[in-house]
């Protein structure tokens, strides 16, 4: 991903300045943002380059491939920066760094500091061992990759959210870890155990960034619907009905979900919550059992089609996604034919496909049944062809449909602004004639509007506003 677009609006006392790159999914985005607001409050201001910056932190992403050599071949990108400011702090944050530890530290020398995903809210602290530990004489080399999950949501509550990019739109993690354990995966590992965030912290956080002009709350976990109040045992849909009464909220979404996890509330609520999105990122991996076991999933292909058709029940109009894994070790071609059919069955708006790579410290990393690259490529390569006809198929079914557009950012052509769609397609809308783009946005940004779709793309859709402005 590329580098968090950072626009905090900096205080005139602030003359230390912090650089932060993200990559990986949303949660490394909230935990970026949240590490930025930390930092301001501690006397730095945002700036959307390393090159003048007074410290710079990699927040990494452990799930794709080569994943670690990207983060030395980016710490290599800020070697030269080093080398003329020796007084720069570099950190690596992240997965990579609760996977990798003192590794970077000794590959890496230039790096000051090392902390896991669980640790940034000791990112003040830690600057001030770096400060000391100079001030000594020394090279600071820290290494945080503890597990406080706790700890980490009670800090989140102590420094005012600030929405860095001034969007509508905001993440809000409810939840971090994983008790899961599929045999592909390094969450358990760099994430931990699953800990769930209570409902007054995360209600308090969203009430604040509603009062700031969000509108669209998208809520954050690597098992979301494993949330769970650890007071009042209250589940996902009972909270997603309290933020839906929150004045200002008229967005609702989550993201990742679970199949194991689901319960029917939840189903229930995507049929009786009318702030919640008709929208839904429900992994399933494969449609092999074969796999599904193997991987650890403990659900069958046909478990995971009946919990489709039962949120389609309740939401005729329920766009899905899913994420699959193409060669997994032992994957025959009847299995890659068994996953095939499942999404035939299915039938998603969108999907995200990835040849199987292993990952260190994983069981299937061990499995001596590798599937050969070329024939993974293949295989990657016949169900994108059938992933992106899906996603056709869905796009042009709202060719000439109004739909409530929530504007969100500028557009990258001329004449043109962008939102977002209930289903998460981005739009982008022409301005009416004779008007200037800019103005136009300006005057819509975090307004929900009617937009006729008139184009449909691949990934994307273009429309007008159907009523005069």
């Amino acid at each position: 991903m590329d580098k968090l677009a950072q626009k905090i609006e900096a205080d005139g006392a602030n003359d230390k300045s912090c650089y932060i790159k993200t990559f990986g999914c949303q949660m490394n985005v909230y935990d970026s943002q949240r590490m930025a607001e930390a930092l301001v409050e501690a006397g730095y201001r945002a700036v959307d380059t390393p090159d003048d910056a007074d410290m710079i932190i990699l927040n990494t992403c452990h799930i794709r491939e080569r994943a670690a050599e990207k983060v030395y071949h980016e710490l290599g990108r800020l070697r030269p920066l080093k080398q003329r400011n020796r007084n720069i702090v570099i950190g690596v944050a992240g997965c990579v760094a609760q996977a990798e530890g003192a590794e970077i530290i000794s590959r890496a020398p230039m790096v000051d500091m090392v902390f896991g995903p669980q640790t940034f809210q000791q990112l003040p602290a830690m600057l001030d061992e770096v400060t000391q530990t100079r001030s000594q004489g020394r090279k600071a080399r820290l290494v945080r990759t503890e597990f406080p999950a706790a700890e980490k949501f009670a800090a989140l509550t102590q420094v005012p959210r600030k929405p860095i990019t001034r969007s509508p739109s905001a993440y809000v993690t409810v939840q971090e870890g994983c008790d899961k354990f599929c045999t592909f995966c390094v969450v358990p590992y760099t994430r931990g155990e699953e800990v769930s965030r209570a409902a007054p912290e995360i209600i308090a956080e969203a009430k604040g960034l509603a009062e700031q002009g969000v509108c669209e709350i998208t809520l954050l976990g690597q098992n979301v619907n494993a949330w769970q109040d650890r007071d009042s045992g209250q589940r996902l849909a009972g909270l997603l009905d309290d933020l839906a009464e929150i004045e200002g909220l008229h967005r609702l979404r989550f993201t990742t979900s679970h199949p194991r996890d689901m319960d029917a509330a939840l189903i229930a609520a995507h049929g009786q919550n009318e702030k919640l999105m008709p929208y839904l990122h429900l992994p399933v991996q494969a449609g092999s059992d074969k796999i599904l076991k193997a991987m650890n999933r403990k659900h069958t292909a046909a478990e995971y089609i009946a919990l489709c058709k039962e949120f389609r029940a309740v939401r005729p109009d329920l766009a899905l996604s899913s994420d699959f894994i193409i060669g997994f070790p032992g994957e025959t071609d009847e299995d890659f034919a068994a996953t095939m059919a499942l999404v035939e069955e299915v039938n998603y708006a969108q999907s995200y496909s990835f040849k199987y790579s292993p990952r260190p410290g994983t069981p299937a990393a061990e499995d001596e049944n590798q599937v050969d690259e070329a024939v993974k490529a293949a295989r990657l390569q016949t169900i994108q062809g059938l992933i992106s006809a899906q996603q056709t198929a869905f796009n042009d079914a709202q060719l000439g449909r109004v739909l409530p557009i929530l504007f969100d950012k500028p557009s990258k052509h001329a004449g043109q602004i962008t939102g977002r769609s209930p289903y998460l397609q981005p739009v982008h809308v022409t301005v009416p004639e004779g008007q200037d783009a800019e103005a136009v946005f300006a005057a819509v940004r975090g307004r929900i509007l009617p937009v006729e779709i008139t184009r449909t793309h691949r990934n994307s859709l273009s429309g007008q506003f159907s009523d005069a402005l």
